[in-house]
């Protein structure tokens, strides 16, 4: 790949932009349900774990980042969420301190609609408001500026493709297919090793903009370390849509060479190998870390019906659009992700029993 081709992933790793019936805004359900659940966590260890008294005695205000906010309404109920339990745990210390004001920093890639999601900011909102693009896999902020920083859904993304999968004299060449999935070693390797410089470089990077006792919160699709990938919820997703496009090769819609030179840059890690890399990098304290399943419900897609399908559906396409365009052209894609529909009671069928159950990772580390 070359890297031209590499920057254009990076800017092409935004969601569905807009209010329109197919834009991330509409259709991202499953991502706040994946926030939902460790609410309460969040809460309790922003309770227990979180020096207010000690953070805000440097200064009047208090500064929270979100990585990878994408739009719609989900980050802000988020970001309110943590000011909530920030403001309580400030009152626990300081019952006669004036609460800090708050600065809340929205972050996303360069090409995210950050129009739309400034025109849907809440009214009543207590803190001020700035938006910073930019890749997180790197350096965003000024050394010892931020207090708390959280991203949700978000670092399952890799800043690139590994190259090796599109070489076709590569041991290592996905041929046939766009994600890892595979049952070559090799692949999910190259995968792995994407992701660990990826997550080594965004805590490298959050390590130097937290203040001392300053919190990260991290969400992500994650993997049983016993389960291949293809036996992950998100695995299962991608297949169905992989043989939608060997449907439509078939077929001389589209090139085989087209689909061989085209991955997801997706990757569920297991819990091990993110607490590998969070030692290695030794700037922070694991306050918690643990795999959490989404509740069930119709945000799941645990249930077959023609609503859920159609949910996934507008789930997958609203995700994933943006970046196959880019690749393959937007003429395929409603053709692409009706096929993809059609093929979804047998995906419905696999989840309903027990396969690829809805798994995430949720880490609390503290700054050193």
């Amino acid at each position: 790949m070359s890297s031209k081709e590499e920057i254009v992933l990076q800017g092409s790793l935004s969601m569905k932009g807009g209010d329109g019936i197919y834009s991330y805004a509409k259709n991202s359900s499953f991502q706040r349900k994946s926030a939902d659940v460790v609410r309460e966590k969040i809460d309790e260890a922003i309770a227990e774990k979180l020096d207010m008294k000690s953070l805000c005695s440097r200064g009047s205000r208090f500064h929270i980042a979100d990585f990878g906010c994408s739009t719609g309404p989900n980050t802000f109920i988020a970001m309110q969420n943590i000011l909530e339990s920030i403001e309580r745990k400030y009152q626990s210390q300081c019952p006669t301190g004036q609460i800090p004001e708050f600065q809340v920093f929205f972050n996303d890639q360069v090409s995210n609609d950050f129009n739309t999601l400034f025109t849907t900011l809440p009214l009543d909102r207590k803190y001020f408001v700035a938006g910073v693009p930019g890749p997180f896999h790197g350096r965003l902020f000024p050394a010892s500026s931020l207090h708390f920083a959280y991203s949700s859904t978000a670092l399952h993304w890799l800043s690139k493709v590994p190259e090796v999968l599109l070489d076709k004299n590569s041991p290592s060449f996905n041929k046939g297919r766009i994600y890892c999935t595979s049952t070559l070693d090799k692949v999910v390797d190259a995968y792995s090793s994407q992701f660990a410089k990826d997550i080594k470089i965004f805590l490298e990077a959050r390590a130097k903009e937290l203040v001392a006792g300053g919190m990260l919160v991290m969400i992500m699709p994650a993997k049983r370390n016993e389960n291949p990938h293809c036996q992950t919820g998100m695995g299962m997703c991608i297949e169905y849509l992989e043989s939608s496009f060997l449907d439509m090769v078939n077929e001389g819609i589209i090139s085989e060479a087209k689909v061989d030179s085209f991955n997801l840059p997706l990757y569920e890690a297991s819990l091990e190998e993110m607490m590998e890399l969070i030692q290695r990098n030794g700037s922070f304290n694991i306050e918690k870390m643990e795999l959490t399943t989404v509740a069930k419900g119709e945000s799941t897609f645990e249930n077959y019906s023609p609503y859920t399908v159609q949910m996934l559906k507008m789930h997958m396409r609203a995700g994933l659009e943006e970046i196959i365009s880019k690749h393959f052209g937007t003429e395929i894609i409603d053709d692409l992700f009706d096929r993809y529909a059609i093929k979804l009671e047998n995906l419905f069928h696999r989840l309903q029993s027990g396969k690829g159950k809805g798994t995430q990772m949720f880490v609390i580390l503290k700054r050193k």
